[in-house]
């Protein structure tokens, strides 16, 4: 294990600025705070994404306060989960969740390297789920995926994202939030254009995550952009980094 840095600093400051008024100027301390001020080390292509990426946005969109259990479904590199980590503090908790079929899909090919194992980031665990659990061991304030809704359902079909949905729902403590954030498709488009784009209906999302027994609890429009047409594959280089993204929160009913 890497020797760590104390996030002391950072949990110190988050709780007066996240018990004001204004949640935005407090995420935006936050991911300032995690940029050096405080110890915790990001890659600086972490920092080059933070405009498009808008992580302040995302954090105070997503209500994370300190000490809270946050789990990061699917974090690819660990853009968010690194972002997590400060947010939640010392005394907060961030799952790195990465599901068993991914794994299997990739197979031979290394996963990126532990967050966990980079020097500060002691509050992040790794966990590998399965299709019918997420395999944390307590409930969670907060369960976040971005741009893998649209993976999961490409892979796993209407049956596998609703194990997801099913999973994310036992998963959260009531009142718990979930949030997907994912890349536009066109209205009503069918599961080989989403195979081939890389897109989802939003409206196709708000039907299967309410049909789990969540309740859209809002909708954050921090990352649209009306220039994208929609059409063409979000690798394509005309709209790579720029795609139209929708940014849903659900809410576990508390009773």
């Amino acid at each position: 294990m890497h020797p760590t840095r104390n996030l002391l600093n950072i949990f110190c400051l988050a709780i007066p600025l996240l018990m004001s008024t204004h949640p935005l100027h407090a995420a935006t301390e936050i991911t300032q705070n995690q940029t050096g001020n405080a110890g915790l080390a990001r890659p600086q292509e972490d920092k080059e994404r933070d405009a498009a990426r808008k992580p302040a946005e995302m954090v105070a969109f997503a209500q994370i306060k300190p000490g809270q259990i946050v789990l990061d479904y699917m974090p690819g590199k660990g853009y968010f989960t690194r972002i997590f980590s400060a947010a939640v503090g010392t005394q907060g908790t961030v799952y790195a969740v990465v599901p068993q079929f991914l794994i299997e899909k990739f197979k031979g090919r290394p996963l990126p390297p532990s967050i966990s194992l980079e020097p500060g980031y002691t509050n992040v665990h790794d966990v590998i789920s399965n299709d019918v659990t997420l395999n944390i061991p307590v409930k969670a304030d907060l369960i976040w995926t971005s741009q893998n809704y649209h993976d999961v359902h490409i892979m796993g079909g209407a049956t596998g994202i609703a194990q997801l949905n099913k999973a994310t729902f036992e998963a959260l403590k009531p009142g718990g939030l979930y949030i997907v954030l994912d890349h536009a498709g066109a209205t009503g488009q069918d599961d080989a254009t989403m195979a081939k784009l890389h897109r989802i209906d939003r409206a196709l999302v708000v039907k299967e995550v309410t049909a789990a027994g969540f309740v859209l609890d809002g909708e954050s429009m921090a990352l649209t952009n009306p220039a994208d047409p929609h059409n063409v594959a979000i690798f394509d280089a005309s709209i790579r980094g720029k795609t139209d993204q929708f940014i849903l929160r659900f809410k576990k009913p508390s009773m």
